[in-house]
């Protein structure tokens, strides 16, 4: 199994933290991504910038069915505030917007609570887009799949999926993060296709899968799940992540329900009869949708596979008198190389295969941000015991 700390370079600085003026406690210490250095100072509230993925010469995957685009015109605030010499602002000529580009508009705060991270965008994000929009240019691994994001956040990943996918899952906890995620879906509406399918579901990871269903969702329990759509998460082939890893805690809820989502299959039988008798859900751009979002195709356990981002941030901890990667070893402790599981006597252990990425044969499509070297991704699969 690849990976490890060998050959590290120096120390990259952790999230900027902003303290409270009244010394509250942890939870509420305010931290920055480094995505959003160079943003303006003091800012509160959200905050629209618009990333660009540059396409290679004679793409077409991006194209919009009815050719909408987000036009440089409509975007006031670019990605990247830039101060010359002398401290000024550096403008930006509007200039005409390219073919072989795709700008999504991103609502995000420039700083949040540790719980509210998702409410920022961060350098795993940003890579794991520039890594799904590689696949999507270069193989069909993608196409017409059923995906689920885990710890959506703003949506960004999830939203270039489907541009491709059958149908795309972003889930999230807390409502103010599930709101700013469907503000996201709304604001790039025009750059995905008229039959995309992106759902914004609640999805805590510390209660069992599957989650409480409510047929029809009244205005206050938008983010919950049908039934209809539990049973095509249960024909999800991918899933992806980006930045959830950096508490322990979580770590373990992470893999709790990854076990659940990875572990399942769905029989046509059941399927079908479920298809016929649900029609309710909630879609975030439209008020309502039919089950003919969803696939009646015949029931097979489809192969599943996680792609993982993560950003090593080191910190020197007193518990081990060393500077350490919080949250780290803790998740690769997750992980085993292929056929090492038929050899684990434990039974009841989760058993998870994980191959790192290699992000110098991934293009940097998003050029507004420093990639670094201390991120990485995880292609991740759950190994079924051979008994």
């Amino acid at each position: 199994m690849e990976g490890g700390d060998a050959c590290r370079p120096p120390l990259p600085p952790s999230p900027e933290i902003f303290r409270p003026p009244d010394g509250g406690d942890s939870q509420e210490d305010h931290v920055m991504s480094e995505v959003h250095l160079g943003y303006p100072p003091n800012f509160s509230g959200p905050y629209i910038s618009h990333f660009t993925f540059f396409l290679p010469p004679d793409t077409d995957l991006m194209e919009s069915e009815h050719g909408d685009k987000v036009s440089d015109d409509l975007n006031p605030m670019r990605q990247i505030v830039t101060l010359d010499d002398d401290g000024d602002l550096v403008l930006n000529r509007c200039r005409k917007q390219s073919k072989n580009n795709i700008v999504l508009s991103i609502q995000h705060n420039i700083t949040s609570s540790i719980p509210s991270v998702g409410l920022q965008v961060w350098r795993a994000e940003l890579v794991l887009a520039d890594f799904v929009l590689h696949k999507m240019l270069t193989t069909s691994e993608f196409d017409k799949v059923v995906a689920i994001e885990l710890g959506a956040g703003t949506g960004l990943v999830g939203m270039l999926l489907a541009r491709v996918a059958r149908s795309v899952f972003l889930t999230d906890h807390g409502d103010e993060v599930l709101e700013n995620c469907a503000k996201n879906v709304h604001l790039n509406s025009g750059v995905l296709p008229d039959k995309a399918s992106v759902y914004v579901r609640e999805l805590d990871w510390k209660t069992p899968w599957p989650p409480q269903v409510v047929e029809k969702c009244s205005c206050e329990e938008r983010f919950c799940w049908t039934s209809l759509e539990v049973l095509e998460v249960h024909r999800a082939s991918l899933v992806v992540a980006a930045d959830v890893i950096y508490s322990d805690d979580l770590t373990d809820a992470l893999f709790s329900i990854l076990e659940s989502l990875m572990s399942q299959g769905q029989e046509k039988s059941g399927w079908k009869a479920s298809h016929a008798s649900m029609q309710s859900g909630w879609k975030v751009w439209n008020d309502s949708i039919t089950d003919s979002s969803f696939s009646d195709e015949a029931g097979v356990d489809p192969v599943r596979v996680l792609y993982l981002a993560l950003e090593k941030r080191y910190n020197f901890t007193l518990n081990d008198l060393s500077v350490v990667a919080n949250g780290y070893p803790h998740f690769r402790s997750y992980l085993r190389d292929d056929g090492e599981c038929d050899g684990l006597q434990s039974e009841s252990f989760p058993c998870f295969t994980g191959i790192r990425v290699d992000l110098t044969q991934i293009p940097q499509y998003a050029r507004e941000y420093d990639r670094g070297q201390d991120v990485e991704i995880w292609q991740i699969k759950y190994e079924k015991r051979k008994v």
